[in-house]
């Protein structure tokens, strides 16, 4: 049954139990069920969602330690986890939304939210699946060879299962793809792969498989870094020991954070959005159901469960 606004309803949320070191465990969340008032205070320029889809990040591991140093705002405990997702606007005084309006942004993992000061954005195009949204801007690993390969490029890339690598080779069009966990000699497999050299990485896990590229970059080679997966468990987070080569081959290597090109997201959809329609580029999500998998979802990442995009469903619209 829809709940409708005014109504008091039960609302299920993911709880961070304490602080985690080390690697995380489903024990280390718990589902808790309270009550919401659908309505908004007078006064107030809020909005009242009914979350959707939330995206399941690596970087949510981070905001689990407690981290007074940290760029992550660390969760609390005894409180609901959070990142970003799409719901559905059950309620505004806020003048940029109405009732009815989709949207993505900061998201509570729970499955209604008041947001007293609402930071979304609305979504406008409705012909693809709304989860896209939660991870269009997040889920680059499959997107950027892709985008690679439409600009010309010699693509390979690395995943942690056959499984994976067929998925790379098969459906989304890279040249060549391996299983990192079935190489025992990294820079042997770049080599193979790469006998020139690479000219540009997009670095998502760095560790070991950072310093090997390093060996193998060319003179004033590239590489972009998203995030390091490899080193979110550890309470020591592993050195780079051939650093070194970013100076003895010239190399440019520029981090970033999605947060800064925000600005850009309109003209991404109108990049995107033909490429999907006419199955250009491919998008795979690995979708689980209910909170009660949220923990599972999330952990899964660091496993290499997921095949595609994680993606939690709370409610389908």
């Amino acid at each position: 049954m829809a709940a409708s606004v005014g109504k008091e309803v039960s609302n299920k949320q993911l709880i961070l139990r304490d602080y985690v070191t080390g690697s995380p465990k489903e024990s280390d969340m718990y589902v808790e069920t309270s009550t919401i008032k659908l309505e908004i205070p007078s006064g107030s320029k809020a909005v009242l969602l009914k979350n959707l889809y939330l995206s399941c990040d690596p970087i949510m591991r981070i905001r689990m330690n407690r981290a007074e140093d940290s760029i992550f705002a660390s969760y609390i405990p005894g409180s609901a986890l959070s990142g970003y997702g799409v719901a559905k606007v059950l309620d505004s005084r806020h003048p940029d939304y109405k009732e009815g309006d989709f949207v993505w942004g900061p998201a509570v993992w729970e499955e209604y939210s008041l947001v007293e000061e609402p930071n979304l954005t609305k979504i406008h195009h409705t012909d693809v699946p709304l989860s896209y949204y939660t991870g269009i801007l997040g889920a680059v690993g499959q997107l950027v060879g892709q985008f690679a390969k439409l600009t010309g490029c010699y693509v390979v890339g690395s995943a942690g299962s056959q499984q994976k690598v067929d998925l790379l080779k098969n459906k989304f069009g890279f040249d060549e793809a391996f299983n990192y966990k079935e190489e025992h000699d990294l820079n042997a497999a770049l080599k193979r792969y790469f006998p020139n050299g690479i000219d540009i990485y997009f670095d998502n896990v760095g560790g070991k498989m950072l310093d090997a590229v390093l060996l193998n970059m060319r003179d004033h080679g590239r590489i972009a870094g998203c995030g390091m997966t490899s080193i979110y468990n550890l309470d020591e987070p592993e050195g780079i020991k051939n650093l070194m080569f970013i100076i003895y081959k010239r190399i440019r290597m520029e981090g970033f954070a999605a947060i800064e090109y925000y600005h850009l997201y309109p003209k991404f959809l109108d990049h995107i959005l033909p490429y999907i329609r006419e199955s250009k580029v491919v998008y795979v999500e690995d979708i689980a159901e209910g909170l009660e998998n949220g923990a599972a979802a999330l952990l899964g990442l660091f496993s290499g469960r997921n095949i595609g995009k994680q993606v939690l469903v709370v409610t389908h619209e």
